[in-house]
């Protein structure tokens, strides 16, 4: 078999087998395929596409390029679930006690952040002595006695996916479907998931800018998990303004332990609900979203939820005393308002741009060396469709440095201020099951 052929039968349209895409899979992975033929192929895929039966085994390939996570001693079927990112989103923080209350094990690897915020980990060390380092032994305890463990990822999952990648970024070739859903399936699949569930951002804030691209994404990903014997469903929410109202490592666990006390964020509770009820139905615990639901509904108004989040807290070596007493978080020493420019209704909040103000007060990475600051972010009073009197405050900035016109002025230009109600546009756009 030789490489060459296999770029030449993908760039004039013809679908690769499972034997050639295994073969450049594994020579690029091993070195004896260099990065020159690599981008000459994900040229010809970004061109041509891939179809169902290629996506899954280009998925498989890179799963098994590396280590894979055996859960099999965890009781229960494992669900995972996975956002294509945006700002402010505290799903993981809220869902990991919510599913796991309703009898779903959620056996958690998840990452640092780069970019806006932290990552799940970076918000979870904001709980002095929290820690992510875990044996395999004391996981697998956990979450069969506990339902839910959160450790950092393996640095052996999916080598391949690590090297096409970088290959992918300097090559202008990231922005296609199947390569981007065989990446984040092919890790999900790695850590051991039994199914997972997926929630794909729209929107000004998200990588896929229309609903149409998410759409294709979600059922590429969908498709891909079901093909793979992984029970996958998926949903399209907006990401045109942040969700829910803050951003920033602390202040985000500060949110989250609200929204399971039942006084969180409309849409952080809302996508919350919609995701966790996915969750629960493929997790076997439930036959209908309905179902589900009301059973989510149950564990945030008897408690449960919020107890299995602070045991959680306690088994990782995190102060679980932050449940009742949220001063004992990481504190800013400085908040500034953000004060309104004129009466109107907030018509547009650039989300981007929001999260680069707070990546600018420190709460994110810009890259892969910076430093976090845990207490500091930018709390949203406003959100669109809400009215507003000129000098009433749109946000909180909270900050360790009392330099912050920069973000002032981002925010001020990027939080929009019309005369005429724009109403806010739908938090779920669409569920995809199949």
């Amino acid at each position: 078999m030789r490489m060459i052929d296999i770029i030449e039968k993908k760039r004039d349209g013809h679908p690769l087998s499972k034997e050639e895409i295994n073969f450049f899979v594994e020579g690029y992975t091993n070195n004896t395929i260099p990065d020159y033929q690599v981008s000459s192929l994900l040229m010809a895929i970004f061109f041509q596409d891939m179809n169902d039966d290629e996506r899954a085994n280009l998925t498989l390939a890179m799963v098994n390029s590396g280590e894979q996570i055996d859960l099999s001693a965890i009781d229960g079927i494992k669900v995972d679930k996975h956002s294509t990112g945006g700002v402010g989103d505290t799903t993981t923080l809220v869902l990991g006690p919510l599913v796991a209350a309703c009898g779903v094990p959620v056996a958690k690897m998840s990452g640092r952040g780069l970019g806006h915020t932290g990552g799940t980990i970076d918000k979870l060390e904001a709980i002095e002595g929290f820690h992510v380092e875990l044996t395999s032994e004391q996981f697998v305890k956990q979450v069969n006695e506990l339902k839910l463990a959160v450790i950092g990822q393996s640095g052996n999952l999916t080598p391949a996916d690590k090297k096409l990648y970088a290959l992918r970024d300097v090559t202008a070739t990231v922005n296609s479907i199947p390569l981007i859903a065989s990446s984040i399936m092919s890790k999900k699949i790695a850590a051991g998931a039994g199914a997972i569930v997926l929630d794909v951002k729209t929107g000004d804030g998200a990588f896929m800018k229309t609903t149409e691209e998410a759409r294709n994404l979600a059922k590429a990903m969908v498709r891909i998990g079901n093909d793979v014997g992984r029970k996958t469903m998926a949903i399209i929410s907006d990401m045109s303004q942040p969700l829910g109202n803050a951003i920033g490592n602390s202040l985000e666990v500060i949110e989250a332990i609200e929204t399971l006390k039942g006084n969180g964020p409309k849409d952080l509770t809302e996508l919350c609900l919609t995701l966790g009820s996915q969750m629960v139905v493929v997790g076997g615990k439930a036959q209908t979203l309905e179902e589900a639901r009301q059973m989510l509904l149950q564990v945030i108004e008897d408690g449960s939820a919020l107890e299995i989040f602070k045991q959680f807290i306690k088994w990782q070596g995190g102060n679980d005393a932050i449940i009742n007493d949220l001063s004992l978080l990481p504190q800013a020493k400085y908040t500034f308002e953000v004060p309104a420019q004129k009466d109107g209704y907030i018509t547009f909040m650039e989300a981007d741009e929001i999260g680069t103000a707070a990546m600018l007060l420190g709460a994110g990475r810009a890259t892969k060396e910076s430093e976090i600051d845990l207490a500091v972010g930018i709390v949203l009073q406003k959100k669109v469709g809400d009215s507003v009197k000129k000098g009433e405050s749109l946000a909180t900035i909270y900050a360790n440095s009392d330099n912050v016109q920069e973000v002032l002025d981002k925010l001020t230009t990027y939080i929009e201020i019309e005369a005429t109600k724009k109403e806010a546009p739908p938090l779920i756009y669409e569920i995809i099951t199949e």
